[in-house]
């Protein structure tokens, strides 16, 4: 089993709460069997008040606590920590964690000492979560809500709602009906399945004994502090009524479910990290059948819910890459057996939560989850809903239209370097929805925590349909899933980021499952570029030739075993000869664990289809197989197929295509990245993933309909071919640039005539320091690691041009030509060439009045003539820059600016002044200049490589460039193999730059001497050139995720042709020696080393998760 190090970053994801954090109290915990019994458990008479604090040490095992207990005591000093008993039902099983007390003064050298044991994993500290519901009679959550802590409220009542961008009171103008009957759950009953055998979790607040509505309240169990085992709040009783209710008003869909109530949060609506952890390993050694979670988040906040280890020899990239394509490769790791407790302490928390809910499903246990209320915002989908094992539920209301506050995907785990998953799976009812009240009778209740329940109900229902004796040989979290999706009515409105495959039709999965046999299929099944708007946003923009890969990211769903893996590489079938246009290249889950796996497909049309006007359909199959179930002799195979149907067009001219920088973008999380717009305040992370497709997905479909074609770029900006662009479209950026790509669009600018457009945001690093807040968790103070956007790191880009942002905070109205236009704390322009159009406007500069959490309320800010808006032509290019990209941001816009996006890509890509912007009065006739060390600088108490692809990490196109230059540093570079020619572009001989029009010394003109600037602990250094170019080493270093293929003396290699290379499995397997088989970019995988014999089982409570050796 090998050790495992820190991963630097957060993924954006969960809690399975809402939640924030404060200091902790005594955990305590009881239940209620059958019997009638209550047991209350013997409150802790550890201190966790004053000068001790509450740590949990996670172990590389299930043992009992007692021998947990003498493990720590016989190996470490008996002074400055305490056990804390933990007396709850999970207490008569094996744990794999223990909850200690340390002294404040020792922590630094115990968790050291803790950490140094070869049994123990990490340690972090026990968090406190709240978690509010939006009701009507309750304060609004989300003022209450601590600084820095994203808050998603998960049901409200029907009397209205509001996440602040919309509100909606409405009531329902027809008769509510049954939503059991909506669904024809009475055909099913009829039939005598009525969930009878099932054992369904709720994790909530509780339930109460004797309730009415319930016939089978299998067992209550207390996980929290509280001597009650009863629901004071109504949501778990709610959540159980909806699932299994009896009452005429309000039918649950199963009524003789086993109910097994899971009392986590306390009347306060608090939780804590140990709480949801014993719940959790009690459903595993309960063998619990379904598991309902009403609660998400995409905070990172803890280390709950850990198995990192799960006895996989693998790292946290891995665990990211198994889940979802692509890796994120600029990913860095640093060393270290155990968690530091510093400001980056919480880390571990993502790839832990996936652990431990991966455990779950590995065990059998199907998730049930709401994707979050968070609509209608793009991006905002809540974990553990956006897991592929999890079955993520959305909203709808009885229109079939999608609820406003349902969340939307795509999911944003892969990006900026990748592209995201479909999610939600389904959608249900979700918009007043009748269940159960607290004590007796029934009430309406709204959001994607009601619809989760009717989800839930109806897989309580599903799995009583067949034999108690056969259910765990046929029924698993991928088995149900495939009878959901493949069952379920697509709306003919919503996209498949809305609906996912559709609306719950429980009789169509109901047919599936009687005629279910264990295979493995590829959800979405088909890509329809014919299929509008369900398509979208693939329907909106035809392939052509030249373009960037358009990447489709499909979960495999392996129905035959908890572990598969795909037989041989991908196969492209097309149905005719104009399919061989179509070149694929494709990434996958070697190991699809548990249930679940990727397939990422990029897509190029071949040159020679530059004239092709058509569809190109086809199929693209792959082979799965999973060790032998029991009784069985051989292993399972199953032919999953994903079917195509693309629209190709001609290729568009350089003018109407436009390259969108989605590369140097950074998300919250890894770190504080702190919000765009200042004045909201219920939302101060960056955390909807700034894509296209996202919270950027209103513009893209404006440029669709100007005319434009948008791609993304995922690589450095030395990855794409500068002809072929009319403008580079770079809109709120936070990360560093290397010196090649500084250079490199210097020249493409004034040499090749490509448009540049740059959209910035505030960055002011006093206002930064205003806004830090202390974490309870890391007990430390969290300050952003950057502003809205990275203007230093802009000032270096745009320097050669004679451009540079202020550290201005600007916000207020203005208009040019009688349009209206909001500036949302955007920067100033500070520099800018003679000759230029500068646009100047008086507004508010809030950055002099100090940055708080209410910065925008302070009264007294000054207002001052600032410019904001510049347009030049410099050489062959033309430039236009604002300081504001909040305009373009559908999450929290005030007023759009999409009319002047146009009118700015207009002049960059067609030379067209528009009159409104270019008039002699903002013409400038001599240069605007402000000294260079009066330029914004960058933070120097932090080590920005921690969050950076660009910092400390080598330049290297990835796999979302252009299939030429994968594994290669791009155009104009040394190029990896026997010199391959890149088009447009003379042959490098090994040894020049082999760039057209471009020496040495001209890419060294202007970038000066100011290249390496050490910031304290950290440094902006980039891996790659030293000195200036005319030095540059010709050697290519490629890290251990680089295409193999490419270094093939072919142009290309797509999926055609893989098959045949089966002499380089050999090659392979040395090559990646050490390094899972999910790494290689080729796709190869060592069969021969793969473990055959792993049965389909349930894990016993004392092991972890399988181990692959």
């Amino acid at each position: 089993m090998t050790s495992w190090k820190v991963l630097p970053v957060f993924i954006a994801l969960l809690s399975v709460i809402i939640f924030n954090l404060d200091s902790s109290s005594d955990p305590k915990g009881g239940f209620q069997s059958e019997d009638g019994a209550v047991h209350t458990p013997v409150p802790d008479d550890d201190p966790s008040v004053g000068s001790w604090r509450r740590y949990i040490v996670r172990f590389r095992g299930y043992k009992k606590a007692d021998e947990h207990k003498v493990y720590l005591q016989q190996n470490l000093r008996s002074d400055g920590w305490r056990w804390i008993e933990r007396k709850n039902p999970a207490s008569a099983f094996p744990t794999d964690f223990a909850l200690v007390s340390i002294d404040d003064q020792l922590v630094p050298g115990l968790v050291d000492d803790f950490g140094k044991l070869g049994f123990v994993k990490d340690v972090f500290a026990e968090s406190r979560y709240s978690r509010g519901l939006l009701q009507k009679e309750s304060v609004d959550a989300k003022e209450m809500k601590k600084p820095g802590k994203i808050f998603t409220s998960m049901s409200f009542d029907d009397g209205g709602y509001s996440n602040s961008t919309f509100t909606w009171n409405r009531k329902l103008m027809i008769q509510r009906s049954q939503i059991t009957s909506l669904f024809g759950a009475e055909k099913l009953w009829s039939q005598g399945y009525t969930g009878a055998k099932v054992k369904m979790a709720i994790f909530d607040t509780g339930i109460r004994a004797n309730h009415p509505h319930f016939r089978n309240i299998k067992e209550r169990t207390n996980w929290t502090n509280e001597d009650t085992l009863n629901d004071n709040l109504g949501h778990g009783t709610f959540v159980a009524g909806v699932i299994a209710g009896e009452d005429s008003e309000c039918l649950g869909f199963a009524p003789d479910a086993e109910i097994y109530a899971f009392r986590v949060f306390t009347d306060a609506q608090v939780s804590y990290t140990s709480w949801f952890l014993d719940a959790f390993n009690y459903a595993i050694a309960t063998n619990m059948d379904v598991l309902n979670l009403s609660i998400g988040g995409p905070d990172y906040l803890d280390l709950p819910f850990v198995e990192k280890d799960a006895g996989m020899q693998s790292s946290p990239e891995d665990i990211i890459e198994l889940c979802c394509y692509p890796v994120a490769e600029g990913f860095s790791v640093t060393s270290g057996d155990h968690l530091i407790m510093n400001s980056y302490s919480s880390i571990l928390f993502a790839v832990e939560i996936i652990w431990k809910v991966w455990e779950l499903t590995a065990n059998n246990i199907i998730m049930v989850s709401a994707i979050g209320n968070d609509g209608p915002l793009y991006g905002t989908l809540n974990n553990p809903a956006d897991q592929s094992d999890v079955i993520g539920v959305g909203g709808i209301d009885y229109d079939d239209h999608i609820a406003s506050f349902s969340s939307r995907g795509m999911s944003t785990w892969e990006i900026p370097h990748g592209y995201g998953r479909v999610k939600p799976d389904v959608v249900a009812y979700g918009r007043e929805i009748m269940g159960s009240k607290i004590s007796t009778g029934c009430k309406s209740l709204s959001g994607t925590s009601v619809a989760s329940p009717v989800v839930a109900g109806v897989v309580c229902l599903l799995v009583s349909v067949l034999p108690e004796s056969s259910r765990r040989d046929i029924l698993n979290p991928a088995s149900m899933k495939q009878a959901l999706v493949e069952g379920a009515a697509k709306l003919s409105g919503p996209n498949m980021f809305e609906q996912g495959a559709g609306r719950l039709d429980l009789l169509e999965s109901f047919e599936i499952l009687q005629n279910y046999y264990a295979r493995a299929s590829i959800f979405p099944s088909i890509l329809d570029y014919t299929d509008c708007p369900y398509s979208w946003p693939f329907c909106r923009q035809p392939l052509y030739a030249g373009a960037m890969p358009v990447i489709f990211n499909a979960t495999i769903l392996n129905g035959m075993g908890v572990i598969g893996y795909v037989e041989n590489p991908p196969v492209w079938q097309p149905s005719d000869e104009v399919g061989n246009l179509l070149s694929i290249h494709v990434s996958y889950s070697d190991v699809i664990w548990p249930w679940t796996g990727f397939l990422g497909l990029h897509m190029q049309i071949k040159e020679e289809g530059s004239q092709f006007s058509g569809l190109i359909e086809g199929n693209v199959t792959v082979n799965i197989y999973s060790p032998p179930a029991r009784g069985e002799k051989v292993p399972r195979r199953s032919t999953c197929v994903l079917q195509l149907k693309l629209k190709v067009i001609p290729t568009p001219p350089r003018s109407r295509r436009i390259l969108w920088d989605q590369y140097h973008n950074i998300k919250y999380p890894p770190g504080y990245i702190p919000r765009d717009s200042l004045d909201v305040r219920n939302d101060i992370l960056d955390w909807h993933g700034d894509h296209l497709h996202t919270n950027f997905h209103i513009m893209f479909n404006m440029l669709r309909d100007a005319g434009y074609f948008v791609e993304t770029l995922g690589s450095p900006l030395t990855c794409f071919d500068a002809s072929q662009y009319g403008t580079l479209l770079m809109v709120d950026l936070e990360d560093e640039y290397y010196r090649e790509e500084i250079a490199k669009l210097r020249t493409d600018v004034i040499d090749h005539g490509l448009g540049l457009v740059v959209f910035a945001e505030w960055y002011n690093v006093e206002t930064m320091v205003k806004m830090r807040f202390f974490d309870d968790n890391t007990r430390s103070w969290w300050t952003p690691v950057t502003g809205g956007a990275n203007v230093p790191a802009l000032n270096e880009l745009l320097k050669p041009f004679g451009i540079a942002f202020g550290d201005k905070i600007l916000n207020g109205d203005f208009s040019i030509n009688g349009e209206q236009s909001h500036y949302a704390s955007g920067a100033d322009i500070v520099q800018f060439p003679r000759g230029g159009y500068l646009h100047k406007f008086r507004l508010h500069d809030s950055s002099e009045s100090g940055a708080t959490q209410n910065i925008l309320q302070t009264s007294g800010m000054t207002k001052v003539e600032s410019a904001i808006l510049g347009l030049v032509e410099i050489g062959g290019g033309r430039i236009a820059v604002y300081g504001d990209s909040n305009c373009l941001d559908s999450s929290h816009m005030v007023t759009n600016c999409y009319w002047l996006l146009q009118k700015m890509l207009d002049y960059t890509s067609k030379k067209v002044k528009d009159p409104v912007l270019f008039t002699d009065t903002v013409r400038q006739a001599y240069a605007l200049h402000k000294d260079e060390n009066q330029l914004p600088s960058r933070r120097t108490d932090l080590n920005f490589s921690r969050y950076s692809a660009v910092t400390d990490k080598e330049l290297i196109c990835r796999k979302d460039a252009r299939f030429e230059v994968w594994g290669t540093k791009g155009y104009g570079f040394i190029v990896a193999g026997n010199n391959r020619k890149l088009p447009g572009y003379p042959s490098a001989d090994g040894r020049g730059l082999g760039v057209p029009n471009m020496t040495a010394s001209d890419i060294d003109l202007e970038l000066g001497n100011n290249w390496q600037e050490n910031n304290g602990k950290g440094s902006v250094e980039k891996k790659g050139l030293g000195g200036t170019l005319s030095t540059y080493i010709s050697s290519v270093n490629y890290n251990k995720k680089m295409d193999f293929w490419s270094l093939l003396n072919r142009d290309e290699v797509d999926m055609l042709n893989i098959g045949a290379a089966q002499w380089l499995v050999p090659t392979f397997v040395a090559l990646t020696e050490g390094v899972p088989c999910s790494e290689t970019s080729s796709g190869m995988a060592a069969v021969e080393d793969r473990p055959r014999d792993l049965q389909h089982r349930r894990l016993d409570p004392v092991q972890s998760v399988f181990i692959f050796q």
